[in-house]
This record gives structure tokens, C-alpha cells and sequence, in this order.
């Protein structure tokens, strides 16, 4: 048979027999000199093996075999990627968890403390003297659902301005008060002055002073309030300076109208009594601005 007549798969095979024979040989050259060689581990060609039984090649898929592979541990790889973001997730939310739960531990609530009276009626509120003079607190100011909180109130502290200090006394020039300044201004508080709001703004500075007085027992220190007029003098004085406001108005109002005790902007000073005299009913409110 002629070279040129052959096809490629018998030029092929033609070209494996060669070589398992130049094979065969060096494997008995091997033997015969005592060197021992496993035929069947040294295959002649990485995709091309002899089958000896069938006396025929046959064609070895490694590629393919390791192409499979490799796609099944691309899956894995996958797989396991997708495992840890979904961790990464899961381990992310429960941080998250975790820190809104220490926040809300170490957030502590602000303490809203109990009502006051004063923020329900205006403070001096009292019963009509009777023959003798006798007084007591007017509790029928009082809704019905509050009147609990009067045997629990406590007499509120009044924060200290330190620029001007506590307040210790006022003085009105034209109706004659010349009187001492106490912290408080529920019940006994007023009976031995005239009473400073907890809620009160420093003297001098943005903010209202508040202060409250009787007007027919204890003293009748704001017996006259409703003598006075616009541009009277009132004089505060504290531990440190000296403050004069200037009556800008008075208004009568009901127990009730607790908003003359809102802060403003401006320095300002209100004065709070019973009214009328020896009725009791309701509140004459005098209304100051800072001397400037």
C-alpha cells in the first residue's frame, strides 16, 4: 500500500503501532537488563492509548473529563460565595440588632416629673378669708382628677442664674412693698413671702420672672396690686445686682389662664395675686419689662 493512499486515521494508527513497538522493544531492553518497568503506567501518548485486547487506539477525554471538574468546582466556588454573603447578611442585621438594643439600654428616658398644680391654675389660689381671717387652699380651683397631687406635691426647686443669683427681694416704691423673696410658690411658700415659679427666667436675661403674693392674709403683700400703673417702678434684687422693670400693663384673668406664666423672649416680670379682695375667685395679673 502506497504512502499517498492512506487516510489520516490509518496514517495515525500506522504511526501508534511504530511507536508501541519501539516501545515494546526498549521495555524488553529494560528487562533483559534487570530493570523492571510497569508497561501498563507508561501509556505513548496522553490522549492516544493501544488497546491490547481489541488490538485497537482508542482516544482518552481527559479534557473533557477535566473540563467537567473544573465546572463542578466553579459551582462550588459559587456556591460557597453566595453561603458567605448571605452570612455576611445574616451577621449584619444581627449587628444591627444588637446595637439598636444597646442604644435603646443606654438611651434612659427622660423622667417626666408629676404635674404641678401651678401648671393647672395660677398659684395663690385660697378660700376667702372668714370673720377671724381664716384661709386654706381653694382645692375646688382644682380639676377633680388632679386634686390627688396635692398631698404628694413637693415644694419644686428654683434653678440658680449664677450671673445674677438667687433672688432675695422686691420692691414696689408706689404702693409701698418692700418684701422678702422665697423659693416656691405653692401653699406655705406664700406664707412667708413672696413666692418665686420654679419655671421662672433669670432677672436681667430673656425669660419671665414669675413671682406670686397674697393679696388679704399673710401679710397682704400684694394687696394693691391693682393700684398700680404703666411705667411704675418693680424692683428685684438678687445675691449679685439689682434689676428695675417697668409696668407695662394688669389684666384680671381665671385660675385657669396659667398661660401669663409662659416664658417670652424678652426680659419680663409678672406679678400674680388673688382677686378680688376678701373673694378670692380670681387673679389680677401685672405684666413688666426690663428697664433699659
Amino acid at each position: 500500500m502506497k504512502r499517498e493512499q492512506l487516510t489520516d486515521d490509518e496514517l495515525r494508527e500506522l504511526l501508534m503501532q511504530r511507536k508501541i513497538r519501539s516501545r515494546e522493544a526498549r521495555v524488553s531492553a529494560y528487562r533483559a537488563s534487570g530493570r523492571v518497568t510497569d508497561a501498563d503506567n507508561a501509556p505513548i501518548n496522553e490522549d492516544l492509548i493501544y488497546n491490547t485486547e481489541t488490538k485497537t487506539i482508542e482516544r482518552v477525554s481527559s479534557g473533557r473529563v477535566i473540563r467537567k471538574i473544573d465546572f463542578i468546582l466553579l459551582v462550588v466556588e459559587i456556591l460557597a460565595l453566595i453561603g458567605v454573603v448571605i452570612l455576611l447578611g445574616r451577621g449584619s442585621n444581627i449587628l444591627r440588632s444588637l446595637n439598636e438594643e444597646a442604644s435603646r439600654a443606654f438611651n434612659v428616658p427622660t423622667i417626666t416629673p408629676t404635674a404641678l398644680i401651678q401648671a393647672v391654675v395660677l398659684p395663690g389660689g385660697h378660700t376667702a378669708p372668714d370673720a377671724v381671717g381664716n384661709a386654706s387652699f381653694n382645692e375646688s380651683e382644682i380639676p377633680e382628677h388632679l386634686r390627688g397631687l396635692i398631698n404628694v406635691r413637693a415644694t419644686a426647686v428654683v434653678p440658680v442664674d449664677n450671673d445674677s443669683g438667687r433672688i432675695i427681694r422686691i420692691g414696689i416704691p408706689a404702693i409701698n412693698v418692700d418684701a422678702p423673696v422665697v423659693q416656691g410658690d405653692d401653699w406655705e411658700a406664700l406664707k412667708t413671702g413672696v413666692g418665686l415659679n420654679a419655671a421662672s427666667g433669670a432677672p436681667g436675661k430673656p425669660g419671665n420672672v414669675i413671682l406670686s403674693g397674697h393679696n388679704d392674709i399673710f401679710g397682704q403683700v400684694f394687696r394693691e396690686l391693682d393700684r398700680l400703673k404703666v411705667g411704675d417702678e418693680i424692683m428685684l434684687l438678687s445675691e449679685k445686682n439689682a434689676y428695675t422693670y417697668l409696668v407695662t400693663g394688669t389684666q384680671i384673668v381665671q385660675p385657669s389662664q396659667v398661660e401669663v406664666m409662659r416664658q417670652t423672649e424678652d426680659s419680663t416680670l409678672t406679678l400674680i395675686s388673688c382677686y378680688p379682695y376678701l373673694i378670692d375667685n380670681q387673679r389680677i395679673v401685672v405684666s413688666a419689662n426690663l428697664k433699659k
